[in-house]
């Protein structure tokens, strides 16, 4: 059986997953412009979240889900940095919630990590 907290992350991608297309736009809105068909990937990343999740859920397939959940999280570093830099993809956060945004994503990626 696998540490609760395991299911917990992996229940945690599969909503974020499931996120992306319940509000696509919201994505949309927080890619950097230089990231090209924003639609698309916006769905391909909901889809890899979901899979993700589910595989880490599973002892036989959680090491390559903790690389690919590794992968995701440093692959979504640009858009927090777009975040900070342009007033509309904010969202309108206060500036400190997106600075504390960078530390919250290495904890995450650590989290992935103990599942390798």
């Amino acid at each position: 059986m696998l540490p609760w907290h395991q299911y917990l992350m992996g229940i945690l991608l599969v909503l974020a997953g499931m996120n992306h297309f319940r509000k696509p736009k919201l994505y949309e809105r927080i890619m950097p412009p230089y990231i090209p068909a924003h639609s698309t990937m916006v769905m391909l990343s909901g889809v890899a979240e979901m899979v993700l999740g589910f595989m880490l859920m599973n002892k036989n397939s959680q090491e390559m889900a903790a690389w690919g959940i590794i992968a995701l999280l440093i692959a979504f570093i640009p858009v927090h940095v777009y975040m900070l830099q342009d007033k509309k993809a904010s969202m309108k956060l206060p500036k400190w919630v997106l600075i504390v945004r960078f530390p919250l994503q290495l904890a995450l990626i650590y989290w992935a990590y103990l599942y390798t």
